[in-house]
């Protein structure tokens, strides 16, 4: 093990209080074994060590000296961060402050590729800058999808946005990490709809990182001359940034909620696990994770990672093997960008070619590994996922059982033998092949088909392999999530969204907005009070009137979701957030089928909670299935 990385856990058992001698004997977890090629000194440690220490210290200072960390707060639209002041802007008619494209890392440009996000220095006489439009998004890469265009970006993209109250002060704080499988998306997702539906009582922050092979790129050479999991570390920095100036805009640094959807919720789940859950609460409090995206992790120098390094290295018009790293950093932006999108147009139907590795310096262990230890930071935990997430992200076509396995055995577990192949076909019975003619609804959970053989686009193998791998990269995640936290001293919540189709992604606009058509006015609100109660409390309980809805019989009568059961693993109860009534409509989906939704008139809101146990023909067992074939899967 790399002095520098023992240092870095010894700060982080120093910040949770625990004596060297507790942080090496109280619940171990198994960490990845060095290779022989690791460098000695180590990039990425070394700022991870400098990053905790430093916030640390400010921490520390503000105690010292007896004062609050809120004094800082400025009734003005006019920030100074040290290193620049940033002018907002207020608008009338939602009551809130806004500040777009807050620079909160140099660029990562040139020199300054694949290395960590450089802190910005201090201006004896900072530059005021106009805070009134996002910053430029970073290079984009779709899934491989046929026909994905190529959608360029711009390297210099770590910028952040920050939603206040006017007036707003000593606020909890919620911080957004976008979506989009670790290559693709932004961070200008709009948090107008969610803080005034809460009564403007929380701040809100949403970020961007590098994606792709910008963010992700991965080999010995990437590690020895630069970082490896850029993207994470460009969210680290982000949240030291947020604790360190968020009092300014009104928002309590000690009362932090990371939060994202799909990679976004990932990436919740990887600062979770960080430096072996030894961070504690740090860099934030409480975390929402929606959908949490678990694809196949590997250790930095495996041959998956280091063959799309070579193969990004040779799209990008440099040698395909050896030390190319150099070349890589000199190279126009435009070469490197195409490279991106060629590689991951390269892989399996659905899947991104870069994201998150073992790393040894930020992410120790893989996911499975660092849950069953139940060492975690933050203290509480809303995690959930939607009904039917696999439809986007599964090749279309699979008719008969031959065409599942060569699916599974060529992409989606591709590292399992066919013994363990065959284990996973036995927890997912289903004999019938795929007829289009066939019956397709949505399954209510509890009674009646199961996902294992129906949903509201397929039947049959499609329906097996879209199952299987929702539950493998999502559902599966977010009970193995919510489980490492029910340790003493923490909690963890969890729901489904089933508001049909419930395809991924479909939440969203429940909670963030704008409001789709198969969203009410009492389901978003019940949703959105979710949210925002688990932000300001810890506790996602809403009253009766808000889960029954305005448009119920009886608004007032009791409803078990005022009292939100804690997840608990010998009794495991989530909450079943759906609708009933309506008028239905079909809907063509980006996969090429059509589903029936249902809108206003006569939507009622249909919130419940259910026994997981009894879900889903068990899905709880397959779970178990998947668990007990991580290290090979790998997860």
């Amino acid at each position: 093990m790399a002095l520098k990385r023992l240092a870095v856990l010894a700060l982080a058992s120093r910040l949770v209080s625990c004596t060297p001698a507790s942080f090496v004997t109280e619940d171990p977890a198994p960490t990845e074994t060095p290779s022989p090629e690791e460098p000695a000194e180590d990039i990425a440690s070394s700022f991870v060590l400098d990053l905790l220490a430093n916030l640390t210290q400010a921490e520390e200072t503000q105690t010292n000296e007896k004062r609050s960390l809120f004094t800082c707060r400025q009734d003005s639209l006019t920030v100074n961060l040290g290193y620049a002041k940033y002018k907002g802007y207020h608008d009338a008619s939602t009551g809130l402050n806004y500040w777009k494209g807050i620079r909160y890392a140099a660029p990562p440009t040139g020199s300054l590729r694949w290395q960590p996000p450089q802190v910005l220095p201090p201006e004896l006489f900072p530059p005021t800058i106009n805070a009134f439009d996002f910053g430029p998004v970073c290079p984009q890469a779709m899934p491989s999808l046929p026909y994905a265009p190529h959608i360029p970006g711009n390297e210099d993209c770590l910028f952040l946005n920050v939603y206040a109250p006017a007036g707003a002060k000593k606020l909890p704080v919620l911080v957004y990490i976008h979506e989009g499988g670790y290559g693709f998306g932004d961070g200008r997702r709009d948090m107008t709809e969610i803080i005034n539906a809460n009564d403007k009582g929380f701040v809100a922050v949403t970020i961007q990182y590098r994606l792709g092979a910008f963010g992700w790129l991965s080999s010995n050479e990437v590690k020895k001359k630069g970082v490896v999991n850029a993207g994470i570390l460009d969210q680290a920095l982000a949240l030291a940034w947020v604790k360190l100036h968020i009092c300014q805009f009104g928002g309590d640094p000690s009362r932090v909620t990371i939060s994202g959807e799909s990679a976004g919720g990932g990436s919740v789940m990887y600062h979770g696990i960080a430096l072996g859950g030894n961070i504690g609460n740090l860099l934030y409090k409480q975390g929402i994770a929606a959908s949490p995206y678990l694809p196949s992790q590997y250790k930095y120098n495996d041959p998956d990672p280091t063959a799309n390094y070579y193969a990004f290295s040779q799209a990008a018009g440099c040698p395909g093997s050896g030390n190319v790293f150099n070349c890589l950093v000199g190279k126009d932006t435009n070469a490197l960008q195409l490279a991106n999108h060629q590689v991951t147009q390269a892989a399996p139907f659905g899947y991104w070619a870069f994201g998150p590795v073992t790393d040894n310096s930020y992410i120790l262990n893989r996911p499975v590994q660092q849950f069953a230890t139940k060492k975690m930071n933050g203290d509480r935990l809303l995690v959930g996922h939607n009904a039917n997430e696999g439809s986007l992200f599964v090749p279309p076509g699979i008719i008969t059982e031959a065409d599942l396995i060569g699916w599974l055995s060529s992409a989606q577990l591709k590292n399992l033998s066919p013994t363990q192949l065959n284990t996973v076909l036995a927890a997912n019975p289903n004999s019938a092949n795929t007829d289009p003619s066939a019956p397709m609804y949505d399954t209510t959970g509890l009674s009646g088909p199961t996902a294992l053989e129906m949903s509201n686009d397929a039947n049959g193998q499609q329906q097996r392999a879209n199952n299987i791998y929702a539950e493998a990269t999502f559902a599966c995640p977010t009970f193995w999530l919510a489980s490492s936290y029910t340790k003493p001293g923490k909690a963890a919540y969890v729901y489904q969204y089933s508001v049909p189709h419930a395809a991924h992604t479909a939440d969203m606009g429940a909670y963030f907005g704008p409001q789709e058509p198969n969203h009410s006015d009492d389901f978003s609100l019940a949703f959105r009070r979710i949210w925002g109660n688990f932000i300001r409390t810890g506790n996602p309980s809403i009253s009766p009137a808000i889960a029954n809805g305005a448009a119920a019989a009886d608004p007032t009568a009791p409803h078990p979701i005022s009292n939100w059961p804690t997840w608990n693993e010998a009794n495991p109860k989530m909450v079943n957030l759906n609708i009933t009534g309506g008028t239905p409509y079909t809907v063509p989906t980006l996969y090429g089928t059509t589903v029936t939704q249902y809108a206003q008139p006569g939507l009622l809101n249909a919130i419940s909670v259910v026994n997981v146990a009894n879900w889903e023909g068990g899905r709880l067992d397959r779970c178990n299935v998947y668990k007990s074939l991580a290290p090979s899967i790998p997860v």
